[in-house]
């Protein structure tokens, strides 16, 4: 049996499939028919979404193909259960485009995978697990999880994740291919790991709670991003942090009106137990701050705020750098992903006070009040150096689609992770 094939051109679909028809059908495939009128990309990704629909087993991408257009199509073709399987256009991308799409795959079944078989430290040993098999002895790595957390002073991520059976855990893991354990670090990547998200004592709703298997999101894209730069071998000495837990409610869960004390002295309120994601990144930032680094890029599905501002097509981008968050922006134009800059201020730093601490995790109203998503930013803000500079925060609002859309389909999107690793290897 032959491939089904799938083949682009600028011109129009014969009369008979209908006036401005983008998608028009043989008896070996399909031709996906461009517009000058039209971005390319999205016409693609329409007709991907559609071809996707018919379960084929194998698409055969045929003809003049860019690199763009055909990541476009395996954006939209690969669906979460059971994805049919892409052959490349035979030009001088296929090496590269296999190896994003190998990390593409990985960054989207450990998301979409079900919170009963991702724990924390099933997560942590995923990702862990995953990187040694590309790196080899280039990578090693250390999980620290449970009672032994708030022994090292990590209370974000045992806080948070104290209210579950399944204890929290915190990944260390060092890419080291200098050969040399004294070797400067070049960049960290930190990622927020919640694997499951009730909102704690601070509840969601039903529908709110049903998505939340995404909201360790974070860690798999920053872990896809440092997978796919060591596929492209990259040559910098990288780690990888990832906070883990489950965010649930029990007789042992974190409670409103708690009073966190972290490593380096800032005092925390808990004023809303679903503002989690920032308690546990505080930790894996001093972490990454303590290397000393000049690049730190944390990723995580934050806010709602950064949904309601940029929408499910982008990610948002903070950082008090200037020509960090350039650089950053320029790397996701460059992959043809979209990034988007929000403000990010060091008076973003006070915008959650506290009379009984030094700040507290959140505004006490419904999702953080006006400027959510910059206050989230502000309060890690207190976590890395004081002027910032060289760190990046991602609120990665187009990690994941709760339904399929007419370009994506539903679950985890992997969006991020060639603009990721192309900064690991440019900054």
């Amino acid at each position: 049996m032959s491939d089904f094939t799938v083949a682009l051109s600028t011109a129009p679909a014969a009369p008979a499939w209908g006036e401005n028809t983008r998608l028009s059908f043989s008896e070996t495939g399909a031709t996906i028919h461009l517009s000058e009128d039209a971005a390319p990309e999205r016409i693609v990704q329409q007709a991907a979404r559609k071809l996707d629909d018919l379960s084929l087993r194998a698409v055969a991408l045929t003809g003049e193909w860019s690199k763009s257009l055909q990541w476009a199509f395996a954006l939209s073709y690969t669906r979460a259960r059971n994805p049919g399987s892409i052959i490349w256009a035979d030009n001088e991308d296929a090496d590269d485009l296999a190896r994003e799409y190998s990390a593409l795959l990985f960054t989207r079944k450990l998301v979409n995978d079900s919170p009963e078989d991702l724990s924390p430290e099933t997560l942590s040993m995923r990702a862990a697990s995953w990187l040694k098999e590309l790196g080899g002895d280039n990578v090693s790595y250390t999980i620290t999880s449970g009672e032994a957390l708030n022994e090292a002073g990590w209370i974000g991520i045992y806080n948070v994740g104290r209210g579950s059976e399944r204890p929290p855990a915190m990944l260390e893991l060092d890419y080291n291919p200098t050969g040399n354990a004294d070797a400067p670090v070049d960049a960290v990547l930190v990622g927020k790991g919640i694997t499951f998200d009730s909102g704690g004592y601070s509840i969601k709703s039903s529908e709110g709670m049903l998505t939340m298997k995404c909201d360790m999101g974070g860690a798999a894209t920053v872990t896809g991003s440092l997978g796919l730069a060591i596929s492209q071998n990259l040559q910098k000495r990288v780690k990888l942090i990832l906070c883990c837990a489950e965010n649930l409610i029990s007789g042992h869960a974190y409670k409103l009106g708690d009073v966190l004390t972290y490593k380096n002295g800032t005092t925390v309120e808990v004023v809303n137990t679903d503002a989690e994601g920032r308690l546990v990144l505080a930790d894996g930032l001093m972490a990454a701050t303590e290397t000393g680094a000049p690049l730190i890029i944390d990723a995580a599905t934050l806010t709602g705020a950064a949904s309601v501002a940029v929408g499910p097509d982008y990610h948002a981008v903070f950082s008090m750098d200037a020509q960090a968050r350039e650089k950053m922006l320029s790397c996701a134009s460059a992959e043809y992903e979209r990034f988007w800059p929000l403000p990010l201020e060091p008076f973003h730093k006070d915008r959650c006070p506290s009379p009984f601490a030094d700040t507290a995790n959140s505004r006490p109203m419904k999702g953080g009040g006006a400027g959510g998503a910059s206050n989230a930013a502000g309060f890690l803000a207190r976590f890395v150096n004081p002027q910032g500079k060289g760190w990046i925060h991602l609120d990665l609002a187009a990690a994941y689609n709760g339904s399929a859309t007419s370009e994506m389909p539903v679950g985890a999107s992997g969006i991020g992770i060639k603009s990721v690793a192309r900064m690991l290897h440019e900054f």
